[in-house]
């Protein structure tokens, strides 16, 4: 209510305050009128702000960066000239559109918006604007040389050049790039020059009509003219033509009073238009244009399946802050042509991932939709033990699929049990016949120990928590019996193999891994992960061969050379691929050119592939012996690691030191010292 007061008070009409004003106040009257409709805009920017941040989790900080984007356009819009274009990019289900359509109701603009499906399925649109973002806009409430708001939503789809480069025929919404570029669109010269021709042909017929009509009538007689005259239609234009005319012209006029213009009429009209160019084409120069989307090539390498439930949320997140918009402009560049990726601008705004604390907001306020309906017509409290947040958690974040699954997650989950365990709690309770004034018992839900049922419990509140009953419903918790289906053997040999990596990793780069895991949902087995580097050194490089050949040295270490499994085939692929690199393109070995194989002549490389084969095996088999060397060194953390993951499952950085007992400094990168390096070269030179 406050915002809608303060919006009546701060009416964001386009008005030219200098025009208006300017020949009745003086400057310092008019400055005062100025700074204060500016001071409750301003207040509505604020009050925006703080609703957005109470209705979208975890996005306090981008929703500050999208109110400062566009502070100046709705502050004082006399000043701007050109269309401020604010691009909101991220996964699915990250809130993108949402926020675009809430800042819209927030500012007060649900009355001058348009949002178009770039996909070419836009909402309200008629056969007649399908194809053109002008017409849209002409047929909205949008007033042209006024602010409005434009949001081109799935902008990812209306992709200009294929997955090879090629360009792509695109017919739809071509007048997007206009708007873009300087917010003036074209004239619709096209439309123009048929309506005057269909004119000139209705003329025409016309003439030749009256010279039919005229042998008719001298051989008829005058009551077949009368006839004729009271026949007449008193339109000359089509609906159709005379809306084109409207919209083209810019006229006032209605389209039934256009459907009167005589073609002599029209004729003065368009000549009129065609005499003053300054008329010509339409101006959205002040519209505010959000475009939001989806990039998935700015998360190749880690959002690899969009059914991966087991990536930490955190690690996750971090990974999406370190996103900008230069990775925005690569990834744009995959789908549009150069020129009309700089039509875009440079406000792009990326939506990171959720942080655990977030989704677990957000969990807990879908529950309190769920069970608030209960409370309210049942008058029956009810809670949800920590319990089953939790396990609702572990069902429902999939980081990499933004906040969709959470909320058919607890749908599934609670909506069908609730109703249940509701009339349940009122059948036991007036079975139980309670004496007038005894407070009404609560009804608690948890969930049991194996996560394979949930817990209704009536509990008594005079009594503190004691049960008065209990009853089992099944629970619909998939990922978590999925998490947990390797046998025991099979989750022997994922400890052991993904117990060497983290180790070896460890060891090797003094900081733990982001991530160790066994209990996996999304695929039969288990991982490791770690921070990704900005560049890498001739160690570096062989510290990750041996690290990716740890899972297979720590199998042989354990069960023997006989009873090590095909587990490591993608780790044997990627060192082997990391080996020859190394050897053939780093050249970090004993040669200096590079091999590669080719058919270009024009390439001028080194083809003499075999002859590096020998060096790829050798090194290979000197990192698989250093880390046999290291995990046996460290025998007492490597069996502190594996026990940990056959008891929980997962092992995260936060936790690895202390379960390994290894002292680590957790830095942040791992990489060389190169700049401390660098400066140790610069003073010895200037001590010289």
């Amino acid at each position: 209510m406050e915002l809608e007061t303060i919006a009546e008070q701060a009416p964001y009409a386009p008005q030219p305050t200098p025009a208006i004003n300017h020949r009745h106040l003086s400057a310092a009257a008019l400055n005062n009128e100025l700074c204060a409709r500016m001071s409750l805009r301003q207040r509505v920017l604020d009050i925006a702000a703080s609703t957005l941040k109470t209705e979208l989790f975890g996005l306090d900080d981008l929703i500050d960066r999208l109110i400062d984007s566009v502070r100046a356009w709705y502050l004082l819009p006399e000043l701007i000239d050109r269309p401020v274009i604010v691009c909101l990019w991220g996964l699915t289900g990250t809130g993108k559109t949402q926020l675009a359509r809430r800042l819209t109701q927030l500012l007060g603009f649900y009355d001058r918006f348009v949002e178009v499906q770039m996909d070419g399925f836009s909402h309200g649109a008629s056969s007649q604007t399908r194809d053109s973002i002008a017409a849209m806009l002409t047929s909205s409430s949008i007033v042209e040389g006024e602010p409005g708001v434009l949001l081109l939503d799935e902008f990812q789809r209306f992709r200009t050049i294929d997955r090879k480069g090629n360009d792509v025929a695109v017919r739809r919404y071509q007048d997007v790039w206009a708007l873009l570029s300087d917010g003036r669109l074209s004239p619709p010269l096209d439309v123009l020059d048929r309506i005057e021709m269909e004119q000139a042909y209705h003329q025409y017929q016309s003439a030749q009509a009256l010279a039919n009509r005229d042998d008719e009538e001298d051989e008829a007689g005058a009551a077949t003219t009368q006839n004729r005259q009271r026949n007449r239609s008193p339109f000359n234009l089509s609906a159709y033509d005379a809306r084109d005319l409207q919209s083209a012209l810019k006229v006032r006029e209605s389209i039934v009073e256009i459907m009167r213009w005589t073609p002599l009429q029209v004729q003065e009209r368009l000549e009129q238009y065609r005499s003053n160019p300054a008329s010509w084409g339409t101006d959205h120069s002040k519209m505010l244009i959000l475009v939001t989307g989806n990039l998935d090539e700015m998360y190749q390498g880690v959002a690899k399946r969009v059914q991966d439930c087991d990536t930490d949320a955190d690690v996750f997140h971090a990974f999406t802050q370190r996103l900008s918009s230069i990775d925005v402009k690569q990834a744009l560049a995959r789908r549009f042509r150069p020129e009309q990726v700089a039509r875009l601008g440079n406000q792009h705004l990326i939506f990171p991932s959720l942080k655990r604390s977030a989704y677990e907001k957000l969990i807990a306020h879908a529950c309190e939709v769920q069970v608030s309906a209960v409370r309210e017509t049942l008058r029956l409290d009810v809670q949800l033990t920590p319990a089953l947040l939790d396990t609702l958690y572990q069902n429902a974040v999939f980081p990499v699929q933004g906040t969709r699954p959470v909320f058919s997650t607890v749908h599934a989950v609670l909506g069908p049990s609730l109703g249940s365990a509701a009339v349940w709690a009122m059948e036991q309770m007036a079975a139980a016949d309670l004496p007038g004034g005894t407070p009404l018992p609560s009804l608690q839900i948890d969930v049991s120990a194996d996560a394979k049922q949930l817990v209704m419990r009536l509990l008594s509140r005079s009594e503190g928590a004691h049960p008065l009953a209990e009853k089992l419903l099944p629970a619909h918790l998939e990922i978590d019996k999925l998490r947990k289906r390797a046998q025991p053997d099979f989750r022997a040999l994922l400890a052991v193999h993904e117990a060497g990596h983290g180790l070896v990793y460890a060891l090797l780069n003094h900081c733990a891994p982001t991530d160790v895991r066994i209990n996996v949902a999304s695929f039969e087995g288990g991982y490791a992960s770690y921070a990704p580097r900005v560049a890498e050194s001739r160690r570096m490089a062989r510290d990750e061969i041996c690290v990716t050949l740890a899972g297979r040295a720590a199998e042989i270490w354990v069960f023997g050379e006989d009873a090590v499994s095909t587990g490591a085939e993608e780790d044997l692929s990627s060192a082997t691929q990391h080996a020859a690199r190394y050897h053939r393109h780093w050249a970090m070995g004993d040669r200096l050119s590079r091999v590669d194989v080719t058919h270009d002549t024009n390439q001028h490389l080194n083809t003499d592939v075999g002859a590096s084969n020998a060096d790829i095996e050798s090194t290979l088999q000197a990192e698989m012996q250093r880390a046999q060397t290291l995990l046996g060194d460290a025998r007492e953390a490597f069996e502190k690691l594996v026990n940990a993951l056959l008891e929980f499952g997962f092992v995260d950085a936060s936790r690895f030191a202390d379960i390994t007992g290894l002292q680590l400094p957790a830095r942040n990168d791992a990489l060389e010292p190169w700049q401390a390096t660098w400066e140790r070269f610069v003073a010895h030179n200037v001590a010289r």
